[in-house]
């Protein structure tokens, strides 16, 4: 049910680019893995340029390996998530399906208008981005505030600068004996 989902979400991202399902055409039959930790999902690309689930003992032609923290870096940081996929498999597949998935974007306030009319969607979504932005400020606020509490307040956590002079301190402790013990071998002598 979750990957019919998200195939369908997929594929009606590529119903309005003909340009991307142009360029997956070339590759119909072919089948990449999607691998995030135990989940394995088959892609078969059809003749049309579109993505099915494919045959699970079949063997891929291209295997995307995910990173754990993909759900949340495809939401916040696309480029960290495609930097820390691990891609094995034929190259020009691979290098299509990146191409493709880089420069397929969703207009979200298009489909919003379909249901709440153009103004309520652009409302909508600027409200949304908004209320991103201030959870952001307000969870960065939030370390910021406990950071100094923990190092000001209640220190558990030692601050940088404090650490500093206490190795500083250690070091010079440390000449100073090596200093006395040359006296003291001096004087034995």
């Amino acid at each position: 049910m979750l990957v019919d989902a998200a195939l369908g979400w997929v594929n009606r991202l590529l119903v309005g680019e003909d340009w991307a399902r142009e360029r997956l055409k070339a590759f119909a039959g072919q089948t990449a893995r999607l691998e995030l930790g135990a989940l394995s999902l088959p892609l078969a690309i059809t003749a049309s340029g579109y993505f099915v689930a494919g045959d699970r003992n079949a063997a891929a032609s291209v295997t995307l390996k995910l990173p754990a923290d993909a759900p949340l870096l495809a939401l916040t940081d696309r480029p960290a998530l495609r930097a820390a996929t691990q891609i094995s498999g034929a190259a020009d597949l691979a290098e299509s399906l990146g191409f493709v998935f880089r420069n397929l974007h969703w207009d979200a306030e298009s489909d919003l208008a379909l249901l709440t009319g153009d103004i309520a969607a652009r409302r909508l979504l600027e409200g949304g981005k908004q209320l991103v932005k201030w959870q952001q400020q307000q969870a960065k606020n939030l370390a910021l505030g406990l950071a100094e509490y923990f190092t000001e307040e209640s220190p558990s956590i030692a601050r940088h600068q404090d650490v500093s002079t206490f190795c500083l301190e250690i070091s010079n402790l440390q000449e100073d004996l090596a200093e006395l013990e040359k006296r003291v071998t001096r004087l034995e002598g």
